[in-house]
């Protein structure tokens, strides 16, 4: 199966959004729309395309080992996890926003300009060390795995770094956003071998897709 290209999705709403996506330059996988299913491996023999379902955060793994060719995943993953990976284009959904927030209690006294030593929770403490870093102020960092904003209303941390989309779940947990980290998208991410050994078959996915987002790519080996 040297000449076939699997994919590594997330599931859920981004493996929709994508293949939504790849259908409209004739990607498809009808084994995808059975209903109920809970098979994790979808094949399309006659285009010769692999689909794998799996955790968003296992995505960068699956393509960096080569286990998949190409793979869809948030930026904020790329950010925290570092991988060694080709990063060719912003697919434009699954907008949000990487932020610091504190309570709004806590905002009406504070100045970030101030900050010199704060404790905060995040499931993201990689791209949290490395933000606090760059502007000079210690941290303590708390991870977590879910629920960020409850750290706060308990006492475990007086500050958190998580994704919001609307900000509701922030206003509902009396929270505000202080500032923002990064402006996260989905990504399309490509295996560095891969991109060598099947250089036409991904040349031909990536030039389809990039008219249709409006990106500017190149491709190096």
């Amino acid at each position: 199966m040297s000449d076939w290209i699997t994919f590594a999705l997330p599931k859920g709403r981004i493996m929709q959004d994508s293949m939504e996506l790849f259908g409209k330059i004739g990607i498809t996988c009808p084994e995808m729309d059975e209903k109920g299913t809970r098979k994790l491996v979808f094949e399309n023999k006659e285009q010769k395309y692999r689909f794998m379902a799996v955790r968003a955060t296992d995505v960068p793994t699956y393509v960096e080992y080569g286990c998949a060719d190409i793979g869809v995943v948030g930026k904020d993953t790329l950010l925290e996890q570092g991988k060694d990976l080709y990063e060719p284009l912003d697919l434009k959904f699954g907008y949000c926003r990487l932020v610091v927030a504190e309570p709004k209690a806590l905002q009406e006294d504070d100045d970030p300009t101030n900050w010199s030593n704060i404790r905060v929770a995040t499931k993201y403490p990689n791209v949290t060390e490395r933000y606090f870093a760059s502007k000079g102020v210690q941290v303590e960092l708390i991870k977590l795995y879910g629920s960020i904003e409850l750290a706060p209303l308990v006492g475990l941390s007086e500050r958190i770094v998580d994704l919001v989309s609307t900000g509701g779940t922030l206003k509902a947990n009396n929270m505000v956003e202080v500032e923002t980290i990064a402006e996260i998208t989905s990504r399309l991410i490509v295996n560095r071998a891969s991109l060598k050994t099947k250089h036409q078959r991904i040349s031909e996915i990536i030039d389809g897709l990039e008219p249709l987002i409006g990106d500017e790519v190149k491709i190096s080996l």
